[in-house]
């Protein structure tokens, strides 16, 4: 196991803030509560055009502007985390608050929207929305900041992101299971509005399962005000006022690289990560769209086995090696996945027992491959958060994992948005501005030259631009050595 093979000498120094293994398996779990209702609302635009009777481009155009909006909510709710310290801890009522009113807001989008008369939808659909935003706002800041409290060990650190990625393919992997295997089949296409009652519900379930679960995994490190028993570089870092804030984001030169590098993942998982693209790949390309939910589930373990050798590569080398070496691994892999996809005969792709021809052999290979690699790419970033956060501790005495999380939660929204908008554009520009792509089309050369375009293209162009930024970013293994070193000097 990942854990035992941790060197034990660096955790057992007294210097590092260690945490319980199963400390940072239950605090990953509110990223899962997140992203499974991220994986809901990666179906909202087919609700709204399908269900609501909402334009294709007004829908993406809309969903750009309020996650636009979700960035914007960002700074504040970190400002607000970095300043709080009540009865209930620092992170635990912004966890909790934020479930509450993604789970609320969720609720009435899916079971009300449809029954206002059409003039009022547009309007409706915004404001519960933005309702939803506030609640995601609340609960990711968390998952951004909660690491730098969890532990400081580097080699620990490494660990949330092998949890991270098992939860984040268990989030999405299990919704897209769920929805193609089990409620496309039994509520036809996407137009039901079954579909995403039954959908809604099984999320707000599941994630308040998993924040309660996070709740007590960050417990014991989210002491009540008076009661702290953060170390001493976190007790006796300065007081944050505003106008400190300016200072950090423009001297702090590796959370401004981070930044940037993830930002670039992210717009690419938006494109690729798309329902439409996933129903033009496996639906209408592949003429089999349970693929979308069974290649998660069948890719799963062998999947995870790439993450663990990331992991190792990060404990043994740093954060920075791993994630810039599986990187340059997903260009590789993206470029040959290109190549497969290009030829005409991906529809022979199946899944049964006695179906398995060799294109289907090589398609899941590289799908193991490929996503292992993004995997570590999208999820390394979050423990990389913790050492921007201490490097700051290092560089100014100042411990500010709420500015921190929210900067980064804040461009990695815009881009996500920008992603979403993009999709939009190009499915308008290929004939899809009134409806988009169902599972029941038949595939056309611009069905799939959009879906290469979307699914291959864009990624690797966004990867190759995040290995660039990533030349910029000096806090490699040996340089958060001395940094966590100077961190405790100043404690002292």
């Amino acid at each position: 196991m990942l854990w035992q093979r941790t060197k034990e000498k660096e955790i057992a120094l007294d210097r590092y803030n260690n945490a319980k293994l199963w400390q940072i398996g239950c605090f990953s779990l509110n990223n899962a509560a997140t992203n499974l209702y991220m994986a809901m609302m990666l179906y909202v635009s087919y609700y709204a055009n399908s269900v609501a009777g909402i334009g294709v481009v007004l829908v993406s155009f809309l969903l750009t502007a309020l996650n636009i909006f979700d960035g914007v909510t960002d700074p504040a709710a970190g400002y607000l985390l970095d300043h709080t310290q009540g009865r209930f801890g620092k992170f635990r009522p912004f966890m909790v608050a934020g479930n509450f009113l993604m789970a609320a807001s969720s609720l009435l989008l899916f079971f009300t929207m449809h029954l206002l008369p059409s003039f009022l939808r547009v309007g409706y659909f915004i404001l519960i929305y933005a309702v939803f935003i506030l609640g995601y706002t609340c609960q990711t800041v968390v998952g951004k900041s909660g690491q730098s409290a969890l532990t400081d060990n580097p080699a620990q650190r490494p660990l949330a992101t092998y949890f991270d990625s098992m939860f984040f393919m268990a989030s999405y992997g299990g919704i897209a299971l769920f929805v193609s295997n089990f409620l496309v089949p039994r509520f036809g296409d996407f137009d039901s509005i079954k579909l995403f009652q039954v959908l809604t519900l099984v999320v707000v379930i599941l994630s308040a399962l998993c924040t309660l679960l996070a709740i007590i995994g960050i417990w014991e490190k989210d002491p009540a005000a008076g009661r702290t028993k953060l170390r001493k570089p976190l007790q006796k870092t300065e007081r944050i006022r505003l106008r400190d804030y300016k200072e950090v984001i423009i001297h702090n030169r590796p959370i401004q690289m981070l930044i940037l590098s993830a930002c670039m993942n992210r717009f690419a998982a938006t494109v690729y990560g798309h329902t439409a693209v996933g129903v033009m790949l496996f639906g209408i390309m592949m003429k089999d769209y349970s693929i979308a939910g069974l290649i998660g589930v069948l890719t799963a373990i062998p999947t995870l086995l790439v993450v663990s050798g990331g992991i190792w590569i990060a404990q043994r080398f740093g954060q920075k090696k791993a994630l810039v070496l599986s990187t340059w691994a997903a260009i590789g892999l993206q470029a040959w996945m290109f190549l497969l996809l290009w030829q005409g005969s991906v529809d022979r792709i199946h899944f049964g027992l006695s179906c398995w021809n060799g294109i289907t052999w090589a398609f899941f290979w590289l799908f193991v491959l490929l996503n292992g690699c993004k995997s570590i790419t999208n999820n390394m970033v979050v423990p990389m958060i913790a050492d921007c956060t201490d490097y700051e501790v290092y560089r100014s005495g100042k411990y500010v994992p709420g500015l921190m999380g929210a900067m980064f939660s804040f461009v990695d929204k815009v881009f996500a948005a920008l992603g979403t908008a993009f999709v939009g554009i190009v499915l308008a520009a290929a004939g899809f501005g009134q409806r988009l792509p169902q599972v029941t089309d038949e595939v056309t050369d611009t069905i799939r030259y959009v879906t290469l375009f979307l699914y291959c293209v864009i990624p690797a162009a966004g990867w190759l631009c995040s290995v660039f930024a990533m030349k910029y970013y000096k806090l490699d293994k040996k340089r958060m050595q001395e940094v966590q070193k100077g961190k405790g000097k100043r404690g002292n």
